[in-house]
């Protein structure tokens, strides 16, 4: 993962080219580039409002592009949306909407099954398989609004994983989940790194970036540093990232100093 991205490279999962994206005409991200490398488990940091979210929203399409680009293996996301899955954030979901957590599962198999057409047995024996690698197969028919927290995030990430993707976007998993949601998870990215998938995680707990990740994303509307982790997960650019904020840099001088001490 670097700063500034090379020419066009059909084995990056993702290379973003100077995007700028503006909220009535105010810029949330101003000329982010970057590039990921295959394979990569990459956390996105930064302070609340630094653009974490729209950056994924904006490579995906989810959001317009004031200026920049995004490349996905090489082309347009729209040209290899098949290999691209996505984790939103559990506050941008409804929860009381009537589906079952295997129908949860089921809708990231659009693409087999149909629009508006019934799972067969073949698809469902897809969807249960992922929902038992997030550990859940038991609650395949329980209503999405029964589960707890924890179970309603693994819901969606067996969800992503039925897809069978190259290239993971998850906004905040680890977000308000329980201890053992949270050991599932990252044993869940430990695997699909093995499986040779590329995963790119808004993150918020600086204390578990260096456990949990290869590379880091410091974004703060523009890039302050990115690369991996012990290289560029450092207390200056931590400083630059989260500026005056006390308590998240208390925080991130201890991470650091418990990555240095491990080393």
């Amino acid at each position: 993962m670097v700063t500034k991205p090379a020419d066009k490279d059909e084995a990056l999962p993702l290379s973003v080219h100077d995007l700028t994206v503006a909220y009535h005409r105010r810029p949330v991200l101003w000329d982010v580039a970057f590039n990921v490398r295959p394979g990569r488990l990459v956390a996105i940091i930064g302070p609340n409002g630094a653009g974490k979210s729209t950056l994924i929203k904006a490579a995906l399409d989810l959001t317009p592009r004031a200026s920049g680009s995004v490349q996905v293996f090489g082309g347009t996301y729209r040209a290899n949306r098949h290999r691209v899955g996505y984790v939103p954030q559990r506050e941008s979901v409804d929860w009381d909407f009537p589906i079952s957590a295997i129908e949860v599962v089921a809708m990231g198999l659009y693409r087999e099954v149909g629009w508006f057409r019934r799972v067969g047995a073949k698809h469902r024996l897809k969807a249960l398989e992922a929902l038992d690698r997030v550990g859940i197969a038991d609650l395949a028919d329980r209503q999405i609004s029964q589960l707890s927290g924890g179970q309603q995030q693994r819901a969606f990430l067996a969800r992503a994983l039925v897809q069978n993707a190259d290239l993971y976007f998850m906004d905040e998993p680890f977000a308000a989940v329980d201890a053992a949601t949270e050991s599932a998870i990252v044993d869940l990215l430990g695997v699909m790194k093995q499986e040779g998938k590329t995963t790119l995680v808004v993150h918020h707990d600086l204390h578990t970036v260096p456990a949990y990740f290869d590379d880091v994303l410091l974004l703060n509307m523009r890039v302050v540093a990115s690369g991996p982790v012990n290289e560029v997960f450092t207390q200056d650019n931590l400083q630059k990232t989260y500026g005056g904020r006390l308590t998240l840099l208390d925080e991130a001088t201890q991470a650091v100093l418990r990555r240095e001490r491990s080393l």
